[in-house]
């Protein structure tokens, strides 16, 4: 548990700790290869998730000379250059499963090469969600494909029959690291023949001599374009056999002794995982995900819990226990959020506000000013944990802040904003000096310095002009935004959640609100109106 001592100051924060934040993030950045730091080397997705972030600042602050905007020109111009670089290596690295899918935990050198070949279910629960807003953000194609790679990886490995989402896949398999992902030329040729082979072997860098151990972990050693001048094909070509190459492989990978699985359920890291697959069902309109997204958030509000009700932290094989601690609540608040914004189902609003208000009855401490780690009638531990830095997963505390500051803004409670707003504001002059320890915590504190957005669209879901708006709001990265959706007449729903109440169609079309603080402009109804209302 961290030992920070922190001092209680008032509820302002000045616009310039981001701006702070970010630079000191970027100046550890690995100019050559992305990512921050040497080896061995994190993909560290919570700092790129805040960096991304940071992007929108800067563009719209370029355009603003407010106080609030001038203090966002000021971040490292090239802040785009390095995380696109970042996630460009990573994806053509060996941390990435070329072949199946999703990302190991780190690499052991500086060029994301070597991986530690453990794939953990919150990594690629937080990257996927990174290389999806980067394709929102600069429309780069690769970046989709390799979310939903990730995501494709997570539903075909990684789900059990339930909905819930298993944990961790080992790193070795027949007592060897590696090897279920490794490959010879000779097993290439084997498998593919010998033309394709040529082709996929300068692609994926495979030699006779490997580059571990004797074998070849698969990366991309050279651009498609690149193999096709070489080889005599087109880019279209190569393309085409890259991607039949990596079916065959899987299929005959498939028939290997296979990595140990851990297959419990973890509360927290499965509602990491239900956001990531909420948010990429709405903004790539995904069916599949749409399913899994409301197939994990049923089995965590039905199977995660004892006859009293109260959350729990794991499940196996058909029995949960253990007492959730605040991560998974705070974890949970917020996947359930994200899966009411892409259903409009006011059930899971209504489970998530329950669960907040469970979670700060059961995990404030009043006297600290700050939320602890194990509820108050857990059983007592000698000192009572309380982690004030984010790690491989976020902390407790910072999902708990950003979780209650999306509530604040469907609710318009003060008290969940201002809960929010004291484990925030002592935390951010060390959050501006050691950016790398807070990347959801940076997160939560962008939104609370706002402004935050409360967009509401009222209109029937299968109306064109519903439709319209909603692409709208798909077709941009829009991180600080609240989003609820209701069909007119849905007074159920409507009653649920205070942003709908009281928000009529316009002349019987669709319409669209955008708010602050519960104060609205004026409603519209075509997307270019909504979208000038939300470029502030």
């Amino acid at each position: 548990a961290s030992t920070l001592d922190v001092a209680a100051t008032g509820t302002e924060v000045d616009p310039t700790t981001l701006t702070q934040a970010a630079n000191g993030e970027l100046a550890s950045a690995d100019r050559t290869y992305g990512g921050f730091g040497g080896a061995p080397k994190f993909p560290h997705p919570l700092g790129l998730a805040f960096l991304l972030r940071m992007q929108t600042r800067r563009r719209s602050g370029m355009g603003n000379d407010s106080a609030n905007g001038a203090a966002f020109t000021a971040i490292d111009p090239d802040l785009l250059d390095l995380v696109t670089l970042t996630l460009d290596r990573m994806a053509a690295g060996g941390i990435y499963d070329q072949i199946g899918g999703g990302f190991h935990r780190y690499a052991t050198d500086a060029i994301w090469l070597v991986p530690h070949f453990e794939k953990m279910l919150y990594d690629n629960a937080l990257l996927a969600p990174v290389y999806l807003h980067a394709w929102q953000l600069t429309g780069n194609p690769r970046y989709r494909e390799v979310c939903e790679a990730t995501l494709d990886y997570t539903l075909r490995e990684m789900t059990d029959k339930t909905g819930a989402f298993y944990s961790t896949q080992d790193a070795d398999s027949e007592g060897e690291e590696g090897k279920f992902y490794i490959w010879s030329p000779a097993e290439l040729r084997a498998a593919l023949g010998d033309e394709q082979s040529a082709v996929v072997e300068r692609l994926w860098g495979v030699s006779a001599r490997g580059n571990f151990e004797g074998r070849n972990i698969l990366h991309l050693a050279r651009t498609e374009a690149e193999v096709a001048s070489e080889t005599g094909h087109t880019e279209a070509e190569v393309h085409e056999i890259a991607q039949g190459a990596r079916a065959t492989l899987y299929q005959i990978r498939a028939q290997r002794v296979w990595p140990g699985l851990d297959d419990k359920t973890i509360t927290a890291w499965n509602a990491l995982m239900l956001r990531a697959f909420a948010e990429a069902a709405d903004i790539l309109d995904r069916d599949d995900y749409h399913r899994a997204a409301i197939a994990n958030a049923d089995f965590l509000i039905g199977q995660m819990r004892n006859d009293s009700g109260r959350l729990l932290r794991t499940w196996r094989l058909g029995v949960s226990k253990g007492d959730a601690y605040l991560e998974d609540y705070a974890a949970l608040v917020n996947g359930l959020l994200s899966v009411y914004a892409l259903t409009g189902e006011s059930r899971y609003f209504r489970v998530a506000r329950e669960r907040a208000d469970e979670m700060i009855a059961r995990f404030w401490d009043e006297d600290a000013q700050s939320f602890y780690d194990t509820a108050s009638d857990a059983e007592q531990l000698i000192g009572r944990p309380r982690e004030l830095t984010d790690n491989a997963t976020p902390a407790g505390s910072s999902l708990a802040a950003e979780a209650l500051l999306r509530l604040a803004a469907y609710t318009g409670e003060a008290r969940y904003h201002e809960y929010a707003a004291r484990v925030l504001v002592p935390l951010a002059p060390l959050m501006a000096k050691h950016p790398s320890g807070f990347g959801q915590f940076l997160c939560a504190l962008d939104n609370l310095i706002g402004p935050l957005y409360e967009v509401a669209l009222i209109g029937a879901h299968d109306d064109a002009g519903t439709q319209a708006l909603r692409a709208a709001l798909r077709s941009h990265y829009l991180p600080r935004l609240v989003f609820a959706q209701v069909g007119p007449g849905d007074d159920i729903a409507q009653a649920a959640v205070p942003l709908l109440a009281n928000r009529p169609l316009v002349e019987d079309r669709a319409a669209l609100y955008v708010c602050q603080g519960f104060v609205c402009q004026q409603p519209v109804t075509t997307p270019d109106e909504a979208l000038a209302l939300l470029k502030a």
